[in-house]
């Protein structure tokens, strides 16, 4: 299988960089292809210009946007590792989706319905936050996450995602917590590579 990791965190020593490489070494293992786009070290620009939008209107895309393109065609499974900001994505990830998930690649509208073009692919998203998860339910917050991400930008693009994680309380996590979220982590995509 090929694997697409579409990362965001600046910091090395963060759980996300954790669970990056955690994956990571458990699809080396089971030799699947990997490739890996850390959005802030390939300094990806995430401002979505006047260019980009006029360009997305008639089809034509940047070379850095092209590439990105490439990479999510490439791909049969997309990861993606990010933190949860201010209830969302951080603004390199938000500014990838603006600019790569465009008009006529990763959608279009047939006759006015709209229409997802990334479907046969997989996606995972691995995602952090500092609140419990069960303050996220009691504030509605893990029913807008998944509406707002899940559905508003992966499944309106035609990804069909096998499995969305959320770490809680990241910020205060103990050694236990984050052995347990190793475990988490190789079970699923282990028994994803036996799988197939």
């Amino acid at each position: 299988m090929k694997n697409l990791i579409i990362y965001a965190h600046p910091n090395p020593a963060s759980l996300n960089h954790f669970f990056k490489q955690t994956i990571l070494e458990i699809l080396k293992k089971s030799g699947e292809e990997i490739v890996v786009r850390d959005l802030n070290e390939i300094n990806f620009n995430p401002v979505l210009s006047l260019n980009d939008m006029h360009g997305q209107r008639m089809g034509q895309v940047s070379e850095d946007v092209k590439k990105e393109q490439d990479f999510i065609s490439w791909a049969d499974q997309i990861i993606f590792i990010y933190p949860i900001w201010w209830t969302g994505m951080p603004a390199v990830m938000k500014g990838y989706i603006d600019r790569v998930f465009s008009y006529g690649f990763a959608y279009r509208y047939d006759q006015g319905v709209q229409k997802g073009l990334l479907t046969g692919k997989h996606t995972v998203i691995i995602n952090s936050h500092g609140k419990s998860n069960t303050e996220y339910e009691e504030m509605g917050m893990d029913k807008a996450l998944a509406l707002t991400s899940d559905t508003g930008i992966f499944t309106y693009c035609g990804l069909e995602i096998k499995k969305h994680f959320y770490f809680d309380k990241a910020d205060r996590a103990s050694e236990e917590d984050i052995l347990k979220w190793e475990k988490d982590l190789k079970m699923f995509f282990e028994k994803k590579a036996l799988c197939g």
